[in-house]
């Protein structure tokens, strides 16, 4: 019997050096060479990545069996994924700046008599991001002939509302010989009323993202004070048979309250 258990226990230890030992595909190197960066430093590729995921996953199995590898996944995949929302206002926050300063340029260039055309091609010089690629592109458009108001519903980024108002109003200049300055006044001080909105309502929701957060790690104080009272909860959790459903669960529910409330501050911030 213990030889047998010894057998079952390095399965996943066998598994988990296949893994690294697997090699990689010679269509995959020749696409790695193809495409490889200019700089020396290059980080970990995803295989790597995904193998030392499953290594890491595999060990945590052995030592300390399903319920605290499946806990930890739902913990990683939700600070992944509120680390991704972040990042994603974090950028959606600095390309509408952009655009509000390259609105601010257009507006200027064309109430001094310059003509559309070199008035977005101004902007996209003074501006970053897609935001000068879209004035680029409308610029290019506008000198051949064509619709600018289309270079802003093609172009991809983080504040598609944005360059929709701006490609609308543009479009009605076009379309009925308005004064372009004067609507793009107006497009310029709406979106910047609904940035100022959207600030003040994210500094309103500050202290409750911030009780969410303080919620959530409740559960780790209230096991460290049992862990120091005696009650032995990490024993519980990690080794009973118990434990291996109440870690998963209690972790889910965490998360879960985590991304619910996340849910509802993205809703209100929209």
């Amino acid at each position: 019997m213990t030889s047998l258990t010894g057998h079952t226990a390095s399965i996943p230890v066998c598994i988990a050096l296949a893994l690294l030992a697997i090699p990689e595909s010679a269509a995959r190197r020749r696409f790695a060479r193809l495409f490889q960066r200019t700089s020396r430093f290059r980080g970990p590729s995803r295989v790597t990545m995904v193998r030392i995921a499953a290594v890491s996953a595999l060990s945590s199995m052995l030592l300390f069996g399903v319920g605290p590898l499946v806990a930890a996944i739902v913990v990683a995949g939700t600070l992944a994924s509120r680390r991704r929302r972040a990042r994603s206002d974090r950028v959606r926050s600095a390309q509408s700046v952009q655009l509000l300063e390259g609105l601010e340029t257009v507006i200027g260039e064309l109430r001094i008599g310059a003509h559309p055309s070199a008035a977005a091609e101004i902007a996209a010089v003074e501006t970053t991001g897609p935001t000068a690629h879209a004035f680029a592109v409308s610029a290019a458009r506008s000198r051949l002939g064509g619709s600018g108001a289309e270079a802003f519903r093609r172009t991809a980024t983080a504040i598609p509302e944005e360059l929709s108002r701006l490609a609308e109003a543009w479009q009605v200049a076009d379309r009925h010989g308005l004064a372009l300055a004067e609507l793009l006044t107006a497009t310029r001080l709406d979106l910047l009323g609904r940035r100022r909105f959207r600030d003040r309502t994210r500094a309103a929701l500050a202290g409750a993202r911030a009780t969410a957060a303080v919620l959530a790690l409740l559960p780790l104080l209230g096991i460290a004070l049992g862990q120091l009272m005696g009650a032995a909860p990490l024993y519980v959790l990690f080794r009973s048979a118990a434990g291996a459903w109440l870690l998963p669960l209690g972790a889910t529910l965490t998360c879960a309250g985590l991304l619910w409330t996340d849910a509802i501050t993205a809703k209100v911030l929209r």
